[in-house]
């Protein structure tokens, strides 16, 4: 996008003096009503102060980018002003930016999701040259900074493609999806502004996309696993140093993550790649806590079971409708009938392959491909003792460890390497987790787990409200992170042992998050950015399929107001369907779960209590979290 087509040499300003920014958005909006590019100076003056009011324009280097996008706007324009004397009390994301040139940009309201973006991206791609920035601050007149708006193009861009250092990223998350993308976005964004290059391998829900290629893998400085599940082949990275992190921490400073990568490069060097394998090159990764791994390994386990309880529950469910809705209950209990079978694939996919796929995946997280085997035996004993899934948990992590000790104890090495790797790990982990879940630890824990059950059938009337709420915290608290898969693992576990409230509770209050987005963003617009009313838009429709992750967006922009709203209206939600002893035994259905509760009231009643419960929360979370933007819009405003 050429720049000077957006503005004039009428609408550059140098070497101004104010003392705040309202005196020199004041001026900026007078060249730009002067220009002709505005029918209303006063309505696009209160577009700008809206959008100040929301979030931080001061960016760095001495720059500021107030914006306003409005109907007042003709054509889409900026204005530039350099000032002599900093502004410091300019609000901006990096602290202690004082802020000596300021771009004010006016773009029409229809324009606001192409030109807007394009306008921004632009001028931020050219000025994360310093050389670049420096030249517009150095102009002596205007029409010599307007030449250097085009004129230095061509070096920063230049620039943008030159990169000191290299590094290979993974990112991954529980469920796979939004925050594995935005975590990779915003390390190549932040790549971009450092000057390091990143590639980004995504290990999400749709496999590993972008896998590294060896050379990648060779030609890298560092590594960073953005992960809260293990990475899938991390050997690859065995040569490098290895920072390690949560998923959520790049989306939050994606360029600390980079900085403390290259620091931790600076201090410990590489090794020499060797493949595919790793070779032998030692790890030079953080030393993970057994904690920490044992927490990996659950959250990996949960990931992978996710689609199989999704996949398992609706197919349960639509045989259950098609039953009900047709009047063929008959044919749904016949043997071998077309609906019975797919009855009994749905079924078997929950109660005969959950547990085994989540200790043979908590397994695969501790001692990679080569603990499955084990891993799934352990799920299969904890099946055969009517362990539940805290058996199943304790038979991975021994699956796991096993493999582990195995490695250590017999290396896999010389001409026998293949016959050990695929005989001697796997059969003896295998008859490790037999030992320990038949003759030691399984049956204990399959009566703690029995013990647990008892005490959540006992549960009821404000016990079970209690239980509700904190249910409903957990699950909006982080929205799709551990604490949200925390949730979720002990509901689907009490679910399949016949404890069917928590997983009713569960699958309403995952509509209220984003019910609660969709309301606030669209119904108070003035205290929401363009890009967190887009959110808005789609948030409910996520909301009836279960995904909580929509919301994302808009918390991230202001996480302690929106978590606290959201998990306020949520504990509401939890403990209605608790107190009213609404069951449900079929997991991920997502709206179509409330064709199919149980207990309670029965039919109809507990359709409408189980959903308007969900409403309910929704509209306590909006009352909040609108009362909190308006609180902070009009601190903003008295300024």
């Amino acid at each position: 996008m050429n720049l000077q087509k957006a503005t004039s040499r009428e609408l550059i300003s140098l070497g101004c003096e104010f003392s705040t920014k309202l005196e020199e958005i004041n001026y900026l909006v007078d060249k730009l009503d002067a220009a002709g590019k505005l029918s209303s100076r006063e309505e696009y003056y209160k577009a700008v102060l809206e959008r100040e009011s929301l979030s931080e324009t001061g960016i760095d280097m001495g720059m500021a980018v107030p914006h306003g996008k409005s109907k007042a706007v003709r054509e889409a324009a900026f204005a530039v002003a350099t000032v002599k004397t900093p502004i410091k009390n300019w609000e901006s994301i990096v602290p202690g930016n004082e802020v000596s040139i300021i771009f004010l940009l006016a773009i029409p309201e229809s324009e606001a999701k192409s030109t807007h973006l394009e306008l921004l991206s632009e001028l931020m791609t050219r000025v994360s040259n310093p050389d670049y920035l420096e030249r517009l601050k150095a102009s002596k007149t205007p029409e010599e900074l307007y030449r250097n708006l085009e004129g230095g193009a061509a070096e920063a861009e230049k620039s943008s493609r030159t990169y000191a250092k290299t590094i290979v990223a993974v990112t991954a998350c529980p469920a796979g999806i939004a925050h594995t993308y935005m975590a990779a976005e915003a390390l190549v964004k932040g790549g971009e502004e450092l000057g390091v290059k990143v590639y980004v391998e995504k290990q999400g829900a749709n496999g590993v996309e972008d896998r590294h290629t060896a050379q990648m893998l060779r030609d890298a400085d560092a590594a960073v696993f953005a992960a809260d599940v293990a990475v899938k082949d991390s050997e690859r990275f065995d040569h490098l140093p290895v920072y390690k992190t949560k998923v959520a921490a790049p989306i939050k400073d994606a360029k600390g993550v980079i900085r403390g990568a290259l620091e931790k490069a600076g201090r410990e060097g590489k090794g020499t790649y060797a493949g595919a394998d790793g070779g032998n090159a030692a790890a030079s990764g953080d030393k993970t806590s057994v904690g920490s791994e044992i927490k990996q390994a659950v959250l990996t386990g949960v990931s992978y079971i996710i689609p199989i309880i999704v996949a398992g529950g609706m197919i349960n469910a639509f045989a259950v409708l098609i039953a009900q809705g047709f009047g063929l209950q008959e044919l749904y209990n016949m043997d071998n009938s077309w609906l019975w079978l797919f009855r009994k694939m749905g079924g078997n996919t929950l109660g005969t392959l959950m547990i085994p796929m989540l200790a043979a995946y908590m397994a695969y997280s501790l001692g990679d491909k080569t603990a499955l085997a084990p891993g799934f035996a352990a799920g299969i004993a904890a099946n055969l003792i009517n362990g539940g899934f805290l058996c199943g948990m304790l038979g991975g992590l021994v699956a796991g460890y096993s493999v582990r000790f195995l490695r250590k104890a017999v290396p896999a090495k010389g001409v026998f390497a293949g016959f050990v790797s695929f005989w001697v790990y796997p059969v003896f982990s295998t008859l490790i987790v037999g030992i320990v879940m038949f003759f030691l630890l399984g049956n204990p824990v399959a009566w703690l787990n029995q013990s647990l059950i008892g005490l959540l059938s006992a549960m009821s009337g404000s016990n079970a409200a209690l239980l509700g709420a904190i249910i409903g915290i957990m699950v909006s608290f982080d929205l799709g992170g551990p604490v949200n898969k925390a949730a979720y693992t002990f509901c689907v576990g009490a679910m399949a042992e016949g404890i069917l409230m928590p997983y009713a509770a569960f699958a309403s209050i995952k509509m209220v998050s984003a019910f609660a987005v969709t309301m606030s963003t669209l119904g108070f617009r003035k205290y929401f950015t363009k890009e967190e009313q887009e959110a808005g838009m789609s948030t409910w429709i996520l909301g009836l399929a279960g995904i909580t992750e929509g919301a994302i967006p808009v918390m991230m922009a202001d996480p302690v107001r929106v978590i606290f709203s959201l998990c306020a209206g949520s504990a509401v939600t939890g403990a209605i369907v608790a107190m009213c002893n609404i069951g449900l035994d079929v997991p991920g259905a997502g709206i179509f779960s409330m064709f199919l509760l149980k207990d309670g009231m029965g039919g109809l009643g507990n359709a409408l209590i189980w959903f308007f419960a969900a409403v309910l929360g929704a509209v306590i979370s909006t009352v909040i979290l609108v009362a909190l933007k308006k609180m902070k819009y009009d601190k903003s405003m008295r300024k």
